[in-house]
This record gives C-alpha cells, structure tokens and sequence, in this order.
C-alpha cells in the first residue's frame, strides 16, 4: 500500500539509495573510515602533575532569593554610593589567581607549612619532602670539611680560575628603556658600608695592585651532548601557571627541583621518592605574586630564602616547618642572590635599580644605593673572586662591580656590557674565565679575557612574546656549552669558544618551550627546563643512566 503512493521519482530514489548501500557494503567503505578514525586520534601522554582536590559544593537549604532592582520593584534610587571603605581600598597587591583568594593564607607575618601547603587530596601530606630535606641537611651539616673536600675534587668537573679585573667603563651606552613605574630614591637614605674592608684575602689583593693570577684549565667538555635524553618519567606538572624560577636542590645526596611561579607559589619534585606511588611533587602558596628568586643556604640546606614582586623575602625553614618574614619592602624585589663567602648577607634587587644588601641576623640592611636605571633582573657572583659581582638590568646593560668599592651615591662599575634592549640575564661560568649575558636585542653576549675585555656578540632569536618570560642562557656544568631555548620547542647549545649554536636538543615529549634552564651543579649531564604551563623537563645522560643500571 505505502509503495504504491509513492511517485515514479520517489520509487527511483529509494531504489538509487538502495543500490548506493550495496555498493558502499561491497567495498566496506564505512568499516573502514571507523578504523581510520579511530586511529587518527591523538593518544593524551599521561604525565606527573600536582592535583587539586575539588571541594564538593554543599547544598543550600535556604530558598535562592531572586535580585531584583529597585527600579523594578517600583523604589527609588540610593544616592548614598560606594562606602568608604570600598572607595579606599588598596589595590597594590590585587592579583589574578587560577587558585581562590580564601585559600591564601596571611601573608603579612610567618606561615606554617600547614596552611601553605596546598593539600592534594585528603590523604595529602608533605612529611616525605620535609623528612628527605632534612636527612640531606643532617648528613650535610657537621660535614663541611668534606663538602670542601668534594667542591676541591669537583674541580675537575668545573674548572675553575682566578680572575681579576680592572676598572674599565663604556661611556657610549645604548638606548635605555622605559622606566615606567616608580624610581626608588637610595641616594642618601642610608650609610654605604663596605662590607669587604679588612677582609681582602691574597687574590683580592692582587686585582687591586693589578695582578692577575691565571690557572690552567681544560677546554674540552665533560659532557657528551648526545648522550642527553628526555624521558617521558622525567616530565612533570609542578605548578599551575608560568614557571619564572626553576633550579635543582644543591645536593648531591637527592634529585630535587625547585620552582617558583607567577601566582607565587614554590613547588618542588623530588624525582626519586622516598615511598613507592608518590610523584614526588608539592605545591605551597607562600607570596602574592610572581616570584623572583629561591636559594638555599649552604651552611644550612634546611634554610631556603624565596623572593617575590610582592616586596617579600620569606624563610624556609624546614626544621621548625614555618615560612619566617625575614624583609618586607614597599618596592617590587626583582632578584635575589647570596655570595657563597657570606652566607648571613642577601643581595637582592629593590625597585628600579636599586641594590639591598641584607644582614640576615640583624635584620638590617648594610649598603643601599643605585647601581642601575631599571629593575635589575639577575645577581651573581665569580666563583674564584666572590668581589666581584655581575648584575644584568633591564636599562640595557650588564655590569661588573668590586663589592669593596661599593659607594651609596654612585657607585663605579668596573665594567659595563651595552646592549640596545633589555638584558634579562648576566652568569659566570662554572670557573669564572667567562660571562655570558642574554638581551632582548637577540645577541647572547660572551665576556672573555683577563680582564674581561673581549666582548662577543652571538645572534639568537630572543623574542619570546607576550606569552613566554624571557629567555636566559644558562651554563652547562663547564665553560663549554651555554643553553638557551628557542621557539620551536628545542633547547640551542651555544659553544662560547666557536661564538655558534653547535647544536640543538629536542623531543618529541616536549609540548612547550622552555625559556629558564638550570645544570644540575653536582650531577654532570642533568639539565632541567622550565616552561609557561608549569611543566619541567629533565634531560638526563644516557650513559649515567645505563651506569646506573
């Protein structure tokens, strides 16, 4: 009955749509665009990464009240407008956080590790970090001599030499960039001390009567660049956000990273575990915004000093498990270093160009003056002449200085590096003999000589965008490679004695770029990388690991 309504053009196209079913069943076409499919999706990675429980929303039993305007509801205006405390209320330290506000703790004095520690999951605990750094800083406390036994030995990895320099300075500087915000004022404001005075020891001594001392050291490297590999169980999600600090626990008893994000969070990784199913990742929320640096005490590796934008300079104490307020400032602080020939002084970055040395026991500072025209993005100290100091500023130079010479109203340099943009980044290398700047001109700049006098200039893409911090380079665990990463999620190897990239490292693991670099200062051919997503990467050598097996 249904067939023989239908029309003469609708008989002809279900036969058409008949006949077209055989055809595509004959040939098993629809079989086999499932299997195409199927196997045209993308396989997810699955790797290490810090997990946040979600908190289950309780149910209301009050009835949901529905907001209506007094317009509606036929009222009048209120005139009385915004109350005075919301008209005054301080935006200095308003952020933008992926994690709630509430969750912050009080940031204004000290904070237990029990309310920084951003609880994982209901049975989350930091007890196995806190156990295995103390264990590392119990066998290293009451051993120094023979830690300095070990840095004597570790010569041989890290040729070292000792430098000196004579005052020299470039008064054709480039361009300076925008200050923008607020100039602190630290001319005058406190007694310039020199901190050095009566304590020069034979090679201070010597830079200033004009010696130099040079001892021989290998140029051949330690490290086969072949040889590194990154391994899908070295990759992990440490933190939410961009990573602006990773560096390894300075120990040769545990593998351990440590990073700090823009949000302010410090998170470490410990990549061996002391319990079986741990990932070895924990997270704290300890400042209020990006943080600018993280070192570890060497007298005491339970004491890890941390930095932020926020004006904040926190102790990790691990003994009495509590984040101490050691300075609080009205001014960003950029960066943070301590010279390994005193470790109760600080040296950190304050507001545009500003240079705070602190005493950590008293609690004061002991010279304060301006040493740049815009925040200073790095510290570092010389390993065979801890005088002298490098700093990196976004005015477009780097700078050398003899701590000793060290003036509050204008201090001399003994050397400047102009570059036409920002420097982000000025390290020595492992023995000294050289520094290596990284500008946002694209040049990685490579200081050399005696005296430091031979400047190189080598090309690289340092335009990182909005997205991405700046790149640094960062040493290898000698004075022959330094590493930088590029935009096409590789890692460039630079050879400071060809002025090339002589090599690039890559993976296919790699599903960022990573822009911040730290070697592993104990363990040669360990390199950890650090991305924007809060991801970092481990490359390891192969012939360690089949050592260890």
């Amino acid at each position: 009955m249904a067939s023989e309504q239908l029309t003469e053009y609708e008989r002809k196209r279900l036969q058409n749509i008949k006949r077209n079913d055989e055809v595509f069943a004959s040939l098993k076409i629809l079989s086999k665009a499932s299997d195409l499919s199927a196997a045209g999706k993308r396989q997810k990675v699955e790797t290490k990464s810090y997990k946040v429980s979600p908190q289950k929303k309780v149910k209301s039993e009050t009835p949901v009240v529905i907001r209506r305007s007094l317009r509606t509801r036929g009222m009048p205006p209120d005139s009385k407008g915004l109350t005075d405390h919301f008209a005054h209320s301080d935006n200095k330290n308003s952020k933008s956080f992926s994690l709630e506000e509430s969750s912050f703790p009080d940031v204004s004095g000290p904070i237990s590790f029990k309310d920084a520690y951003a609880d994982r999951s209901e049975s989350g605990s930091d007890r196995s970090l806190i156990d295995a750094i103390l264990s590392v800083a119990k066998q290293h406390h009451g051993g120094l001599i023979e830690e300095k036994a070990d840095r004597v030995l570790d010569i041989e990895k890290k040729p070292r030499v000792a430098v000196c320099v004579k005052p020299e300075c470039d008064e054709n500087l480039s361009e300076k960039c925008d200050l923008g915000s607020l100039v602190k004022d630290f001319d005058g404001s406190k007694a310039c001390k020199d901190e050095f005075s009566g304590k020069h020891d034979a090679c201070s001594s010597d830079l200033m009567k004009g010696v130099v001392k040079t001892e021989k050291s290998e140029h051949g490297s330690h490290v086969d660049l072949g040889s590194l590999t990154l391994k899908p169980n070295n990759i992990a999600r440490l933190m939410p956000g961009k990573i602006l600090i990773v560096k390894f626990f300075p120990s040769n008893d545990m593998r351990m990273i440590m990073a700090g994000n823009k949000y302010g969070n410090v998170g470490f990784w410990n990549l061996n575990p002391m319990q079986e199913g741990e990932d070895g990742i924990y997270l704290y929320r300890t400042h209020t915004g990006p943080m600018s640096g993280i070192v570890v005490q060497q007298s005491c590796l339970s004491k890890i000093f941390t930095s932020c934008y926020d004006g904040f300079i926190r102790l990790m104490d691990v003994e009495k498990e509590v984040f101490d307020l050691v300075h609080s400032s009205e001014y960003s602080i950029y960066s943070l270093s301590q010279n390994p020939n005193n470790v109760n002084t600080l040296y950190f970055s304050e507001g545009q160009g500003g240079l705070n040395i602190w005493d950590v026991r008293t609690k004061k500072s002991t010279t304060e003056c301006r040493v740049h025209e815009a925040r200073i993005n790095t510290i570092d100290f010389n390993s065979q002449n801890l005088s002298i100091m490098a700093s990196s500023s976004s005015d477009g130079t780097a700078c050398l200085w003899d701590l000793r010479r060290m003036h509050t109203h204008k201090p001399e340099p003994l050397k400047i590096v102009s570059h036409k943009k920002a420097v982000h980044a000025a390290y020595f290398s492992p023995s000294g003999k050289y520094l290596a700047t990284t500008s946002y001109d694209d040049n990685v700049g490579i200081l050399s000589g005696v005296n430091f006098e031979d400047t190189s200039m080598i090309h690289h893409n340092n335009q990182t965008g909005r997205w991405l911090s700046s790149f640094r380079a960062a040493w290898g665990w000698d004075d022959s490679y330094v590493f930088i990463g590029n935009m096409r999620r590789g890692v460039d190897v630079i050879s400071p004695a060809l002025r090339i990239t002589i090599k690039t490292l890559e993976s296919p693991h790699m599903s960022a770029i990573p822009y911040r670099f730290h070697a592993h200062p104990y363990e040669v051919g360990m390199l950890a990388g650090a991305t924007s997503g809060g991801q970092v990467y481990v490359w390891t050598s192969s012939q360690e690991s089949a050592e260890e097996q």
